[in-house]
């Protein structure tokens, strides 16, 4: 049964999502402030956040950005706004997914399971093999683990799927519809923008020099491909 924290200020919508995903089978812990949130995510150890951008005392970002120095546990960002500027930040700060209230039960629960299933089942799937040398950068395919330079890269699992699905094609290039199914599972015309902030992070993570990427490549107008230099 998956573990899923809520924290959010609204009490009606906050009981409302809990009532609503326990109904799908999830457990369910809720916190109306984000310093009770974190407090939970360490008591509660939930396999999953959905965590309100908008928060009273310490903001839905830097709770964020909080349980991002310290954990990759999955992050669902809900805002009220569709505001450009506010979901890319969201989504840089280290949110793997967004959702824009009011949003349907079924299409939250949706959302917890895609992210939940992008680390798991991804070790082989596409026939290659379990450990890969790319430069500095080794793949484990069958520990899900990532050293570079011999030292372990902590990835969130939007970007552990994405290094992977691109690493097992490397020089095929990737449009970002393309990414956005086969790392987040949206199968309609997508978000460019959560491709393109996952990638920002991960270039971080693994090192990447700004303005001189090693391994993830972009290709102007279209998306993306994999290849050490």
């Amino acid at each position: 049964m998956p573990r899923v924290l809520i924290i959010e200020d609204d009490r009606a919508v906050r009981e409302g999502v809990r009532l609503a995903l326990r109904r799908q089978g999830h457990e369910v812990a809720a916190a109306a402030t984000g310093e009770d949130g974190l407090e939970q995510l360490r008591s509660f150890r939930p396999d999953a956040v959905v965590l309100d951008l908008m928060l009273p005392g310490m903001p839905g970002l830097e709770v964020c950005r909080r349980i991002r120095a310290h954990d990759q546990v999955p992050i669902i960002m809900a805002t009220a706004r569709g505001d450009d500027t506010d979901i890319v930040v969201g989504l840089e700060a280290g949110a793997d997914d967004y959702v824009v209230k009011p949003v349907r039960a079924r299409v939250l629960d949706a959302r917890i399971r895609a992210v939940l299933r992008r680390v798991g089942g991804a070790s082989d799937e596409h026939g290659t093999p379990r450990t890969e040398h790319h430069g500095d950068l080794v793949i484990d395919r069958a520990g899900l683990t990532v050293t570079n330079q011999g030292r372990t890269v902590a990835l969130g699992p939007s970007e552990l799927r994405l290094l992977l699905t691109l690493s097992a094609s490397a020089g095929q290039v990737f449009s970002r519809q393309q990414l956005l199914e086969a790392v987040w599972e949206h199968n309609y015309h997508g978000d460019a923008r959560l491709v393109d902030a996952c990638v920002k992070r991960l270039r971080a993570k693994i090192g990447e020099p700004a303005g001189r990427p090693r391994y993830v490549h972009t290709v102007r107008g279209f998306g993306y491909r994999f290849g050490a230099r």
